[in-house]
């Protein structure tokens, strides 16, 4: 089997601090697999099925000290919380445009004018293995066009990575996508390929309503809301900050704020083996935090294009770390988990 990316063994197992890696153990249910870190709930592999999600997820995330940073919306809605994107659930890994169907806007509540969308749907399929001693979950599914009806474009092998101190919590995400149909085109386009919602609090405050057009041009309206408590903010590895990080190149990016009456930080790294490192970020202030490796023709105004084409039994790897501090992390302190990360091989 050709491989456009190699893919990645296992390598360092997250950022550990002067506290010691607390134990995980895993707990399986017919739709999910809870996560625990040193005894306290910390996420959920969670693959309902397609008539309630078109993707698995890991969702919610619970930091060390037990503040949840994914929205609930619309899976557990909480009071206060944007109602926008019912397709944004927890942390996820899909793409807009993949052999024309779309991977990403899919969802049980799709909007009128999307009715006639082509829609993909991923569709999981097996736990190939847990190893709560190394913080392991490996799964597999299907990318399958015509809404999970049609054929099936792309396997997937993910594994999940979990570690956790006393105040952070780490995943890493290494998925390998390998074409099944004779062709597989990823466009360039701007909605993908890894994110989190987050939660409201880790919004950027607002004071404008905004309008949101996907590359279709489908229009999402999000309306001026109560700012009380809402402090987050961006930083990225080359020192740009708040809005302005959308579009930009950055080999991390840190979204930081206030819940529960102290910091959080929450950072996702790039890797030198993905597509177009340092990749492109579709960050935006609204509660969407996503690194987007294939975007470039959009972020880079026409300048730059990153369409991706698998021939059948060819692969690519995608691997991602995200970090969760119940405190500020510094630059300096980020760019050496970066450096750490970067060297796993």
């Amino acid at each position: 089997m050709k491989k456009i990316v190699c893919c990645l063994c296992l390598g360092l197992m997250g950022f550990t601090s002067m506290s010691q890696n607390l134990p995980v153990t895993f707990k399986s249910s017919k739709t999910s697999v809870d996560v625990s870190i040193g005894g306290k709930p910390f996420t959920s592999y969670f693959f309902p099925g397609e008539s309630v999600l078109k993707k698995a997820v890991l969702f919610p995330i619970v930091s060390a000290k037990g503040t949840t940073i994914t929205r609930g919306y619309p899976m557990a809605p909480r009071a206060g919380e944007r109602v926008d994107h019912p397709h944004h659930v927890g942390m996820w890994l899909n793409y807009e445009d993949v052999n024309g169907f779309d991977y990403w806007n899919n969802s049980t509540n799709i909007i009128a004018s999307l009715q006639n969308h082509k829609m993909g749907t991923i569709v999981h399929t097996s736990i190939i293995k847990q190893d709560a001693k190394k913080g392991v979950l490996e799964v597999s599914a299907n990318w399958i066009d015509n809404d999970g009806k049609g054929q099936k474009v792309l396997s997937e092998k993910t594994t999940y990575v979990f570690s956790g101190t006393a105040d952070s919590r780490t995943i890493d995400r290494i998925t390998t996508l390998t074409a099944v149909a004779d062709q597989v085109l990823f466009k360039d386009v701007k909605d993908g390929m890894f994110a989190i919602r987050v939660a409201r609090q880790l919004e950027i405050p607002s004071n404008k309503p905004d309008v949101f057009t996907d590359a279709h041009g489908v229009e999402t309206k999000v309306p001026v809301m109560d700012n009380t408590g809402v402090t987050g903010d961006y930083l990225s590895s080359e020192g740009v900050k708040g809005e302005a990080v959308w579009s930009t190149r950055a080999k991390w990016m840190n979204l930081h704020g206030e819940m529960d009456n102290h910091s959080i930080s929450v950072t996702i790294f790039d890797h030198p083996a993905n597509v177009s490192y340092p990749s492109y970020w579709h960050a935006r202030g609204y509660g969407l935090f996503a690194v987007n490796p294939l975007g470039a023709k959009v972020f880079s105004n026409g300048k730059d294009e990153r369409n991706l084409t698998l021939k059948k039994g060819e692969s690519v790897t995608f691997r991602y770390r995200t970090l969760i501090s119940d405190r500020l992390n510094s630059k300096e302190e980020l760019d050496k988990i970066q450096a750490e990360f970067a060297a796993s091989k």
